[in-house]
């Protein structure tokens, strides 16, 4: 994995093998860093990173001038990973908590201009996680959810569901709520 743009452009991120993650392709990470470049202005936005893995997301995030990224993901040694990447990298304003995603996303008090969730492909529950983030208030207004899932999802029909993008086998559900 490698940063794509901002100020770590380049850096490769070599996560351990262990890991039981999927990081977004560089093609699609491209693809869903245009979308973002068109409607949000990262340097004054707050981001959550749901299901993040090795955290490719969130470091581009904070690559790209986010001040305040909070990375999610049940698995300890993801976010052992990314706090130690964070450090080695000397990136400040991104924090890694352990929890399940549905549970933090039940308890947080915080609200957020951008959430992005990629969910296992064959978890299924994104329906609920949209559900979830309307009925908590967590985006700030004009705020956008982008979820990656597979072909076999259609999320067209969930509410705030605003445009589907393709990108080979990766899908984003853009949503704002």
């Amino acid at each position: 994995m490698r940063i794509i743009s901002g100020t770590y452009k380049g850096r490769r991120i070599s996560a351990p093998k262990n890991l039981p993650v999927r990081p977004t392709t560089d093609r699609a990470k491209e693809a869903l860093f245009n979308i973002l470049g068109h409607r949000i202005d990262l340097y004054e936005s707050k981001a959550l990173d749901f299901f993040a893995g090795i955290g490719s997301i969130s470091l581009e995030l904070i690559s790209r001038g986010c001040a305040d990224v909070t990375a999610v993901d049940k698995h300890r040694d993801c976010t052992i990973f990314i706090e130690s990447t964070a450090k080695e990298l000397g990136m400040e304003g991104l924090r890694a908590s352990r929890s399940d995603v549905f549970v933090f996303a039940q308890r947080t008090p915080e609200k957020y201009d951008f959430i992005f969730a990629d969910p296992p492909y064959d978890l299924m529950r994104s329906d609920e996680l949209v559900n979830i983030i309307s009925q908590r208030f967590l985006l700030n207004s004009g705020g956008l959810l982008i979820i990656e899932h597979s072909d076999k999802e259609d999320l067209s029909e969930v509410s705030g569901f605003t445009e589907h993008r393709r990108y080979g086998h990766v899908n984003f559900s853009i949503f704002e709520i």
